[in-house]
């Protein structure tokens, strides 16, 4: 059933005021305020059990494998991930599915009072409200408990220690690869940066780590050891990935889990950093569910071959071939070149890559460079994103002027883009879209992608 012009009115008006809040990027670190608010709603993160991923790659595609395999199992799931696509109300999903409009309006409404009380409070003392992504988070956690769910699985937003799902208390703690990224907040070092998002690990709790930089993982077992954490898992050592084939629209993994073996399952997925994703979902869904015991290979066969994770090496258009990828960081756009090279016989690739002004936009781009034929920058959207006709000046730099296309609006991009494929497509030509998730989702919505 479609929205009405009031309905449609309404919701601009609603999304409006959530957005005048400081964004997710804004970071007023400390969780006291989320904390506040929870109190007065009668702290609904802790009536659900919650599985708490957090690290720099990785860490969206890690949580809808958790979720879709939480739920193959009948238990009744909540999923918060960010940032969304198309959407606010992606940010809430119970079940497998967004919550609707009316659903997250209804939300909003029954916590907005707390909300406001807490805003006052903080702002007589000298502090900001909340932020968007705060109150997003708040949000989500009132509609698992309304719900119920069993289960939510929580994506950490930034960082760990003071993010605002640090409420919550995970009973598994999965901590995906850790690389440099949000220097501004996190610290300058892959050691602080560890620290923080180590902060997710409460006593009790089954860390899942995964394969790190050896600085890291000493820095996170160290916390777990220091909080009293239940069990560290270790990806390399009592987990591993053991084969991985290609296969059409995915892969066939082989995994060792704390269970045991399980043998070709069909993720619907590119890249080996999906398949560690999910040998990291599999195996928190097994200490979640059976305390390390196998799961029925049946059941997690059918969860995995339902996964998805749009935006994440997503093939959104045929002929040319156009992929999308939200790599926002060298670690991401290394992983994303391997995987394309992997994954796809393509002997041309033209990039449309828009980035965020604060990111490391040289590291970017040389991880891109050795895949890219030719480079269409453009700007990516919002306050944040860089100029284009900046971002072509280090991209002179890097690939070399004749290879460096400017279009500022993505429409004309993604044309140009296309046309430089032209008589290529036969031979293996294609267009990939990167560089920020913000522009992957307007990217894909561009070209019919719901």
């Amino acid at each position: 059933m479609g929205h009405s012009q009031t309905d449609d009115a309404q919701w601009r008006e609603l999304v409006a005021e959530l957005n005048a809040r400081a964004p997710d990027d804004q970071i007023d670190p400390t969780v006291a305020r989320v904390e506040a608010v929870c109190d007065l709603l009668g702290n609904p993160q802790h009536t659900f059990t919650v599985v708490h991923v957090a690290g720099t790659n990785g860490k969206t595609s890690t949580s809808r494998m958790v979720e879709r395999l939480v739920r193959e199992h009948g238990l009744r799931t909540g999923l918060l991930t960010s940032p969304p696509l198309t959407s606010d109300t992606e940010r809430i999903v119970i079940d497998g599915a967004p919550v609707s409009r009316e659903r997250f309006t209804q939300v909003w409404h029954d916590v907005a009072p707390y909300v406001a009380m807490v805003d006052e409070q903080s702002v007589a003392a000298g502090a900001p409200r909340l932020s968007s992504f705060e109150v997003f988070t708040v949000m989500a956690f009132a509609a698992f408990a309304d719900a119920p769910v069993d289960v939510a699985v929580v994506e950490v937003g930034m960082g760990g220690l003071w993010d605002a799902t640090n409420v919550a208390d995970g009973q598994v703690a999965v901590l995906t690869p850790i690389a440099m990224d949000h220097e501004r907040y996190l610290g300058t070092s892959l050691v602080s940066i560890a620290g923080e998002k180590a902060g997710i690990v409460k006593p009790g709790a089954t860390l899942v780590l995964a394969t790190q930089d050896p600085v890291v993982e000493q820095v996170v077992v160290d916390h777990a050891a220091q909080v009293g954490a239940g069990r560290t898992v270790r990806q390399g050592v009592d987990i591993e990935v053991l084969d991985r084939v290609g296969a059409v629209g995915g892969q066939l993994i082989t995994m060792r889990g704390l269970g045991g073996v399980y043998t070709e399952v069909f993720v619907p997925l590119f890249g080996e950093h999906q398949a560690d994703n999910a040998l990291l979902a599999l195996v928190a869904t097994e200490a979640l569910l059976t305390g390390g015991a196998a799961l029925d290979a049946a059941v997690v066969e059918q969860a995995f071959a339902d996964v998805s994770s749009p935006g994440r090496l997503e093939v959104v258009r045929s002929s040319p071939t156009v992929l999308v990828d939200g790599a926002h960081n060298p670690a991401s756009a290394r992983a994303l070149v391997a995987a394309v090279d992997d994954a796809f016989a393509l002997t041309r690739v033209v990039g449309v890559v828009g980035v965020m002004a604060d990111k490391d936009v040289e590291g970017i781009l040389g991880e891109l460079e050795p895949l890219l034929a030719e480079i269409v920058v453009t700007w990516a959207g919002g306050p944040r994103a860089m100029d284009p006709d900046d971002l072509a000046v280090v991209a002179h730099d890097v690939f070399g002027p004749d290879r460096v296309h400017v279009e500022p609006r993505l429409d004309d991009a993604l044309d140009l883009a296309v046309q430089r494929c032209e008589g290529e497509v036969d031979r293996g030509s294609a267009v990939l879209v990167t560089g920020s998730i913000l522009l992957v989702a307007q990217a894909r919505v561009l070209l019919g992608r719901p």
